[in-house]
């Protein structure tokens, strides 16, 4: 079996999240749940399609920033569907300021796609209140906007989003104007769209309706006018809002949350701790190898390679001549495994760009100065102080809660791996290369 060198690179890119839904995209999927420590997809499945199909949910998700969370979601998203529920998944970072999010961005968000996928299967929704609201955004703008307010709701959003994102004026007016209607914003959404959606999605021979949003993990930390980071205030202060929308949801938060002084008010507000996707353990805590993990990081590489799904790649002893075709040796594969650390998206980028710097079989030279370009650019960005912090981690295997711990989590400089139901934490292996850390 010959390599199609093109369909691996593409198939490699870090930045490609795979959609479930995609026959071409499933083929390169790994269920990492054995080796994760816990399978949390399972749980928020469960939850809805199981314990309470008829009455709505709210299920907080977080991890890592590129573990993998967006593809587990849209995996959700087709098993769902399988189970007949009409699932709304979208990026928010896509409609959303990250640096600057309110809640009723959330839901104005939330109401535009949900009526855009809605019109999709012939459901279609025009509440009046957002007619009138959006008339009274439009009349406070210098120059109003040309809103059909018989158009799609969707297209009635749209326009307002990009509108305040012309200027701050623009941000500052709307603000003024959807912050005291966002109770009625909320109860429009249910009332008008949400409880319609269900009711003809049940004619349709559907179980009901789930939304899921992905990406507000990638809301920046910065502090409110209130002196609260945004994330807290977003979640842990207004989070009574979000969790008020009438038909099972699922909202991905930052991982900064489980590790603050939020976490105790995060748990009452949604009435349960947020499910946390750990990274892939590629060694254990005691630091001897995770043998199993180190060869599903080796599958996902080599199912990208090649994606033929009758190969076996529980058996590697007859795998040699595939292997070969994309490294040196099994060695090199190894270490590129190890030193991603379990992180899927550092996995990936360090292989991608290894296949920008030569031609294959990537060699171990090539390997070890893409690993040392990454080690130095990661390393720049960190100070003595914080160095002493990942030696600490390194030596301990744990964190002490403090904020500097954050923002090296934020920053991926520390990972959370999961250990016979017990959380362990380590510092990224690039930056174990790194000779301040070595002395």
């Amino acid at each position: 079996m010959k390599l199609d060198l093109t369909r691996f690179f593409q198939a490699c890119n870090p930045s490609k999240t795979l959609v479930m839904g995609k026959a071409e995209d499933r083929q390169y999927y790994i269920d990492f749940s054995q080796v994760r420590g816990a399978k949390v997809i399972d749980q928020l499945r469960r939850a809805i399609a199981k314990i309470s199909p008829e009455d709505p949910t709210c299920q907080l998700f977080t991890g890592h920033i590129g573990c993998g969370k967006s593809t587990e979601l849209l995996g959700l998203k087709a098993e769902l569907e399988q189970e007949d529920f009409h699932v709304v998944y979208f990026e928010s970072s896509q409609s959303l300021d990250m640096a600057d999010v309110d809640i009723t961005d959330i839901l104005l968000a939330i109401a535009g796609e949900v009526s855009k996928s809605l019109a999709a299967v012939k459901i279609y929704v025009k509440p009046g209140y957002f007619k009138n609201l959006f008339k009274e955004i439009s009349d406070r703008f210098t120059t109003p906007i040309d809103i059909d307010l018989e158009a799609e709701l969707s297209l009635g959003i749209a326009k307002i989003t990009a509108k305040t994102r012309e200027n701050d004026k623009n941000r500052s007016q709307v603000k003024q104007c959807l912050e005291p209607r966002i109770n009625g914003i909320l109860d429009s959404i249910n009332q008008d769209i949400i409880q319609t959606a269900q009711e003809k999605l049940k004619q349709q021979g559907k179980k009901g309706l789930v939304i899921i949003v992905d990406g507000l993990d990638k809301i920046d930390n910065t502090l409110k006018p209130n002196n609260q980071f945004q994330p807290e205030y977003l979640f842990a202060e207004r989070g009574d809002k979000l969790k008020g929308l009438k038909c099972h949801v699922v909202y991905t938060i930052p991982l900064v949350l489980v590790y603050s002084n939020a976490l105790a008010r995060l748990r009452d507000r949604f009435n349960g701790s947020p499910k946390v996707l750990p990274m892939v353990a590629a060694k254990q805590r005691n630091e001897s190898d995770f043998t199993l993990g180190i060869k599903f990081l080796q599958k996902m590489i080599m199912v990208r390679a090649f994606p033929d799904s009758q190969i076996n790649w529980d058996n590697w002893e007859d795998k040699q001549d595939l292997i070969t075709q994309v490294f040196d040796s099994v060695d090199t594969l190894e270490r590129l495994c190890k030193v991603s650390g379990g992180h899927l998206r550092s996995l990936l980028s360090l292989l991608y760009t290894c296949l920008q710097n030569d031609d294959l079989p990537i060699t171990r030279d090539c390997l070890e100065t893409v690993i040392r370009k990454e080690c130095n650019i990661l390393s720049l960005g960190i100070d003595n102080d914080e160095w002493q912090l990942l030696k600490d981690v390194s030596q301990t295997k744990s964190i002490a809660g403090h904020e500097e711990y954050n923002i090296l989590i934020r920053d991926l400089f520390v990972f959370e791996y999961i250990e016979n139901d017990v959380s362990w934490f380590d510092i990224n292996p690039i930056l174990q290369e790194s000779p301040k850390f070595k002395s």
